[in-house]
């Protein structure tokens, strides 16, 4: 009866066109790139592309693809996100496991909690930052893109949270059992965690293939810079010194339809994966975050 009164139906009406609208204020942005990716030089350069290609050609992805370090830095992209992920799942999983107990079992537990919160909250500014980076001797390194960022402590938080709410029956029939922590980490916790892994593996990868700031500042050579980073040099900076225009080009592409494409070949990779761990990614938020 609650959902047939006219004041439930009001609301729902306004949820979802308030919805609707949200979605189309992110997809619309994307389809106008697509469509100026797709469009002649003279339409796009006189922007009459809105969302739909114009003059339809395939120049700028043709340009895109033949520059050497534009592929190069979607190899970096990929090789820092696969082994990002991996090493940042792998320290948030061994460090949530024992912060998760109570301090009965791990009395040095509150400690290490509060030194975890304590880094999310306070740090030591960017300079001396990147002195500590310099003298472990990470600058123009493809480690600097990992290592500075690999304890992720809210998803640490995030997983520690999940750990807690797991029946303690379960490590207590593992452990009667003979069962070692980590045996019963590696066979009990992440097999029943997993919607909280592909949670963390989601955030974690949009985190390393979206950032862009560290090879700005750690990378001096812009053939070693991840994907994001050749995007900010390229669009923001407006530096298209990597790229190279001989004058027949320049008569069929502009720089806006190529720098369209780039971007849009930047965001395809997470929106070929989110749609795949989107359900995952949901219950593991929920799950996560509510005690039974």
């Amino acid at each position: 009866m609650y959902h047939k009164t006219v004041p439930y139906r009001i609301f729902t009406a306004f949820n979802t066109v308030g919805l609707l609208m949200l979605s189309l204020l992110c997809v619309i942005p994307l389809v106008h790139v697509l469509a100026v990716s797709f469009s002649a030089k003279s339409a796009a350069d006189a922007n009459l592309v809105v969302l739909w290609p114009v003059d339809f050609t395939l120049e700028a992805y043709k340009k895109t693809i033949d520059n050497p370090v534009f592929l190069h830095s979607i190899w970096v992209s990929v090789l820092r996100t696969v082994t990002g992920t991996a090493l940042t799942l792998l320290l948030a999983v061994t460090a949530a496991y024992p912060l998760s107990k109570e301090t009965s079992v791990f009395r040095g537990r509150n400690v290490y909690a509060w030194i975890f919160v304590f880094t999310m909250i306070f740090n030591g500014g960017l300079v001396p930052f990147y002195i500590v980076i310099q003298k472990l001797g990470l600058v123009n390194t493809f480690w600097v893109l990992i290592i500075p960022g690999a304890v992720n402590v809210w998803l640490t938080i995030l997983l520690l949270n999940f750990f807690r709410g797991i029946p303690k029956e379960l490590e207590e029939a593992a452990l009667i059992d003979g069962a070692g922590h980590f045996r019963t980490l590696f066979h009990i916790y992440l097999p029943v965690s997993l919607p909280a892994l592909a949670t963390l593996t989601l955030f974690s990868m949009v985190f390393h293939w979206n950032s862009w700031f560290d090879g700005l500042l750690y990378l001096s050579n812009s053939r070693d810079y991840p994907l994001a980073t050749f995007l900010q040099t390229v669009i923001i900076q407006r530096d298209m010194s990597s790229m190279s225009f001989d004058p027949k080009e320049m008569e069929l592409i502009s720089q806006k339809t190529v720098k369209a494409a780039q971007i849009f070949i930047g965001a395809l990779p997470v929106l070929i994966v989110y749609p795949f761990l989107q359900k995952f990614f949901v219950k593991g938020l929920v799950l996560g975050s509510v005690k039974g």
